[in-house]
């Protein structure tokens, strides 16, 4: 099936408002989008910022009476004209296949590797997570996953249990589960990502060692790995109850943290852990850290 995709800048519009417009004319998907460089990188509690930019795209089959489209935008907007924008006429194609163009395996330390459905690994001590894009964030391409992976390929895992504390796409558990890990719990608060890393998990034959949950409260015990992958705010907030997971002299790693936010985020862990130097990975003019360190006993 052919589309065709209706993409205006918003301008001073109400992005809500125009949203409603494009369903209610039939639109199949509405996605905004970032129209210049200005990324969000963590919003306040209960905000839901805009960029300063913004570009809204309206999905619509073929044959939509895009025209009708603006004559009801011009009707309910308080606008004489429509702000910028264009129509595109996108070919068919196998959409849920079409992101393989751009993923293909990829190593992270010297034997974990993440690979797409139909790719092949020939290393002979290849430890392989069959991951495909999903639901939830988390394929191993961003900078944090990737510090993440690469950790944990470095350590002994063998009989241990681990904890993904916001497990988004269950890629960090079910990577320590491969690499031999006795038992994995992925934690998210997001619906979405539970349901993806259950699929992941199933996906890689590794569901009856892993223990996914919906909410941080659920999490029960202490385990020799835990790995935090969000954004600096949650983790300086729940560094006492993220800590109390971990058993004694348990190995504990924290990743979705600019460098500059590193210092505060250690700050709020000193109490318990013996930080290593962080580490860093520079990707589209940001700069993300790794903290990783071992809870001291007592």
């Amino acid at each position: 099936m052919a589309w065709r995709q209706f993409v205006m800048h918003l301008g001073n519009l109400d992005a809500e408002q125009v949203e409603t417009i494009l369903f209610e004319s039939g639109a199949s998907s509405v996605t905004l989008t970032d129209a210049g460089d200005d990324p969000v990188l963590e919003p306040g509690v209960g905000e839901t910022p805009l960029w300063t930019d913004t570009r809204i795209i309206g999905l619509f089959a073929a044959d939509a009476d895009l025209q009708q489209l603006r004559d009801n935008l011009l009707t309910r907007l308080p606008v004489q004209q429509l702000p910028r924008h264009h129509i595109e006429t996108l070919r068919d194609r196998v959409w849920e296949r079409e992101w393989l163009k751009d993923f293909g395996p990829m190593l992270f330390g010297r034997r974990l590797w993440i690979c797409p459905t139909g790719g092949r690994v020939s290393e002979d001590d290849a430890v392989v997570v069959d991951l495909d894009p999903g639901l939830a964030f988390g394929t191993g391409t961003h900078p944090t996953t990737a510090m993440c992976l690469e950790w944990l390929d470095g350590l002994s895992l063998r009989g241990k249990t681990m904890l993904d504390y916001g497990c988004g796409s269950g890629v960090l558990a079910i990577a320590a589960l491969k690499l031999g890990a006795a038992a994995a719990t992925g934690m998210d608060i997001d619906p979405q990502a539970v349901i993806a890393t259950r699929q992941n998990a199933e996906f890689n034959d590794v569901a009856s060692k892993m223990e996914i949950l919906g909410a941080a409260d659920e999490i029960s015990g202490k385990y020799d790995v835990v790995v935090a992958n969000i954004l600096a705010g949650p983790l300086v907030q729940f560094a006492e109850s993220i800590t109390l997971t971990l058993c004694d002299e348990g190995m504990l790693a924290l990743s979705g943290v600019l460098c500059e936010q590193a210092d505060t985020v250690m700050r709020a862990y000193e109490p318990w852990i013996d930080f290593d130097d962080p580490a860093f990975k520079e990707q589209d003019g940001q700069t993300w850290s790794r903290l990783t360190g071992k809870r001291r006993p007592g």
